[in-house]
């Protein structure tokens, strides 16, 4: 009876590692076929941009209406010099304007380089 339970427990023994081969040859195969999909899924997924708002643009405004703007304001009257450090235009853009200004009537000369609101 021993030698019948001993032939018993090694042939089960042997059983037992050739399961134990065919899970590990399982785990293998397992393995290989979930690596390609965690490498599809390892990717680096691109960030979104970033939107921007859109800033509304400022219109431009003509130079003589700029310019007529700042005499308007003025009670007293502006000079060349005040208006050319107000509207950073040169000197020879601010006598043009101030030239055509007079012409339409809607300015005045108070005094030599000083202008008023007609």
């Amino acid at each position: 009876m021993v030698m019948n339970l001993k032939k018993d427990l090694q042939g089960v023994n042997k059983e037992l590692m050739t399961l134990a081969k065919k899970v590990e040859k399982l785990i293998v195969a397992f393995d290989k076929l979930q690596k390609p999909k965690a490498a599809k899924k390892a990717k680096p997924a691109k960030a979104a941009p970033v939107k921007k708002t859109a800033v509304p643009k400022t219109k431009m405004l003509p130079a003589h209406e700029i310019v007529f703007s700042l005499i308007k304001r003025s009670t007293k009257g502006v000079d060349t010099a005040a208006l050319i450090g107000k509207t950073g235009y040169n000197q020879k853009k601010i006598f043009n304007v101030i030239y055509k200004l007079k012409q339409q009537g809607k300015i005045k000369s108070v005094h030599k380089g000083i202008y008023v609101k007609a």
